[in-house]
């Protein structure tokens, strides 16, 4: 089981992080939302809770929630640039079916 970043997704979060001037990684979890089941929550993570499971890609630490990892693993998380939008996507094997926005999931 495991979660990875791109170098370029890396590269993002390490100077986010620098910037902040504090947080050890960031944090991916899912929760119940949208029109297909589920959404994905991301936020950087000042510390690790007791629970999360930790994985190291390029350098910068990735936590994830045990209820969470189901339907995360074997993500890689990449960071692009689309034109004038950028922001974090998903590559998640697990996703049966997203709906049109691609804002939500199921699995």
């Amino acid at each position: 089981m495991t979660v990875t970043l791109t170098e370029r997704a890396a590269k993002h979060v390490a100077n986010f992080i620098a910037k902040r001037g504090k947080g050890v990684g960031v944090r991916i979890g899912v929760k119940t939302s949208g029109c297909s089941g589920m959404s994905y929550k991301l936020e950087f993570a000042d510390e690790a809770a007791p629970e999360d499971l930790v994985f190291e890609s390029h350098g910068v630490k990735v936590l994830v929630d045990p209820k969470s990892l189901p339907y995360v693993d074997g993500t890689e998380l990449d960071f692009a640039r689309e034109g004038l939008n950028e922001g974090f996507k998903f590559n998640n094997p697990n996703v049966k079916d997203q709906c049109g926005c691609g804002e939500s999931f199921n699995v």
